[in-house]
């Protein structure tokens, strides 16, 4: 009796090992044969080969854009120009150890900041940052990290800028985070209140950058994306000592970012963990929201198991459904009811970072799908994305609730994440076809 049970149990494993084979099969195939992605990569190279700033709506070059498209851009524009580009953002550099947001040519200042940063080591360019995020530093180096593994060039990190390579002006700024933007009781990244990973600050004020309205907070983006940027400096270092330091803060980061930002009974990340009190009232549930570009980020930094992951990605279906909104890119949910905090158009619900669909996050979601074993999630929630593309022929900014359009209309962070989406995609494909 006990030899025909084992029997049966192989045969039954040996049956079940062989469908999900063809169904890998045939999924691969489908990918494979999808002309929809085909045609949109060709739209984001074609997007991608005319340079470096975010869109038609942005003339100026960010890093967290360029971040989000530099793999693809490495593959159809001149390797040594991004290189420079990349190295400008060092010269920029502040003494403190600061990134900028971005840059432009000296002369070509087309908005009224007042706050814009200059730096001996590049008098030809002036630069500019949305000083409420924490993400800037760590844009940078995760951005020179997917130019090492696009092109083998390694060498730029021992570049010298100003008498420090690029790879001790990385660690330089690090240590402007840990000395400027961290919580020492929490040991994590701080920032100024904001939806999700978004840059508008809803006390109002001075909106992109810190003033004395700001409510300082700890989110999961800032950090997720921190811990990737210390992955990527585990890469670079090769010294024992050195290598450990950053292993170190990252254990320490991960650690803290379970502990006080993951809510384990609802399978999901808080907003925020304030420092100095909340701007919201006392009876606002503001754990009610998900968000769901820093979940995706946080994915990225390994934040999540398998099986976390798959109960998030079925939150983001929901709320996908609930709300009507065209996909996962769907900033959050439910959105922030219009009058709850000063900067009013920044809580129109359903519109920008409160509640918009974004394609920028969303397609980081499909990534993380792929490369965490769910092919077929990714497949089916990348679609969604692909006919919006194709429907206006082109890679806008942002969707509403129900589809339109808006913001820029060649927006290069979404044919960044979709294009990758779609390279990670076939790559699947081709190893299972």
């Amino acid at each position: 009796m006990r030899t025909k049970f084992i029997l049966l149990s192989i045969l039954m494993f040996a049956f079940s090992a062989s469908l999900v084979a063809q169904n890998k099969k045939e999924l691969a195939k489908k990918i494979l044969s999808d002309k929809k992605m085909d045609t949109v990569y060709a739209m984001a190279e074609k997007l991608l080969a005319k340079g470096f700033n975010a869109g038609d709506g942005y003339p100026q070059v960010w890093i967290r854009d360029m971040n989000t498209f530099i793999e693809t851009s490495c593959k159809v524009y001149n390797t040594d120009t991004i290189r420079k580009n990349l190295l400008t953002f060092y010269r920029l550099q502040q003494p403190n150890g600061e990134i900028v947001d971005g840059y432009v040519l000296k002369g070509h200042v087309t908005w009224n900041d007042p706050n814009i940063y200059t730096s001996d080591l590049d008098p030809g360019h002036v630069g500019f940052k949305n000083t409420v995020e924490t993400d800037q530093e760590t844009s940078l180096i995760q951005a020179i990290a997917k130019y090492i593994r696009v092109t083998g060039d390694a060498s730029i990190l021992n570049e010298k800028i100003g008498g420090k390579t690029v790879l001790e002006r990385m660690a330089f700024s690090i240590d402007y985070l840990l000395k400027n933007r961290y919580s020492e009781k929490y040991q994590l990244l701080t920032g100024a209140t904001t939806q999700d990973w978004g840059d508008v600050q809803i006390e109002g004020g001075a909106v992109v950058d810190v003033d004395e309205n700001t409510h300082w907070a700890i989110d999961v983006y800032d950090n997720a994306m921190f811990v990737i940027a210390l992955n990527d400096m585990i890469g670079f270092t090769k010294l024992t000592a050195g290598k450990q330091k950053w292993m170190n803060l990252k254990q320490l980061t991960s650690t803290n970012i379970r502990k006080y930002l993951w809510d384990e009974k609802n399978h999901k990340f808080i907003p925020h963990l304030y420092v100095n009190g909340s701007p919201f009232p006392a009876d606002f549930d503001e754990n009610k929201m998900h968000y769901h570009g820093g979940t995706a980020v946080a994915i990225e930094a390994g934040l999540l198991s398998k099986e976390e992951i798959a109960l998030v990605n079925k939150q983001m279906l929901k709320n996908v459904a609930l709300s009507g909104a065209p996909s996962i890119g769907l900033t959050i949910y439910p959105p922030y009811p219009e009058g709850i905090y000063k900067n009013s158009n920044a809580s129109k619900l359903y519109v920008y970072q409160n509640g918009g669909d974004w394609h920028w996050f969303g397609g980081r979601m499909i990534q993380q799908l792929v490369a965490n074993g769910f092919p077929q999630e990714a497949y089916d929630e990348i679609q969604p994305m692909l006919s919006i593309v194709l429907k206006h022929s082109k890679f806008y900014e942002w969707y509403g609730v129900h589809g339109e359009p808006s913001g820029s209309g060649d927006f290069k962070g979404s044919a960044g994440v979709l294009s990758t989406a779609i390279v990670m995609l076939r790559d699947w494909a081709q190893k299972n076809k």
